[in-house]
């Protein structure tokens, strides 16, 4: 049987999560600069801020009818916050509201097609500015990182669906380590 990290820490285990959790700091560093979203706004759409393309990206996340309650839970805001935003970008022509086809009496939010424009060329943009980071990457390597890397963000979400750090979640994890 093939024990993992958490059941038995190796030397060498050990050594590997403190290189991740520094990598990870300087990554945090990087994300909270949002370096690449404002390559975006600056680039794409300067009449916007980074909170704007955070979420019309959200809209992507929501299963079903999107309203301005399920962006703002997407982007765990508060629900005035979202409904201002969404109300920003409604005003900016990227964004419409209708009325729901399951329940008249409620709202919608759809993208409009200079919305769906504007995204398109965010993903392009996006991808074009990694593919730069990761030049020199052989396919395995791509391969590889991206299978990786999405198994760790996907535990990250499962282990923190809705909290934020010192939440119940994070206090299991750290007393039964």
């Amino acid at each position: 049987m093939t024990k993992t990290v958490t059941e038995e820490h190796s030397f060498q285990a050990a050594a590997d999560i403190a290189h991740i959790s520094e990598v990870m700091g300087r990554m945090r560093l990087l994300i909270g600069r949002r370096v690449i979203s404002r390559t975006l706004v600056d680039n794409l759409a300067p009449s916007l801020e980074i909170s704007h393309l955070d979420a019309l990206r959200a809209m992507n996340r929501i299963d079903g009818e999107v309203t301005v309650g399920a962006i703002a839970d997407v982007m765990r805001l508060d629900p005035s916050r979202g409904s201002r935003l969404v109300a920003e970008l409604v005003t900016q022509g990227l964004l419409r509201r209708d009325a729901s086809q399951a329940d008249g009496r409620r709202s919608i939010v759809v993208r409009t097609e200079l919305g769906d424009q504007l995204m398109a060329q965010v993903d392009a943009t996006k991808r074009r500015l990694l593919a730069s980071m990761l030049d020199g990457w052989s396919e395995e390597e791509l391969n590889v990182f991206a299978g990786l890397f999405d198994k760790f963000v996907s535990k990250f979400e499962e282990t923190y669906p809705n909290e934020k750090a010192g939440s119940p979640s994070a206090a299991r994890i750290l007393t039964t380590a």
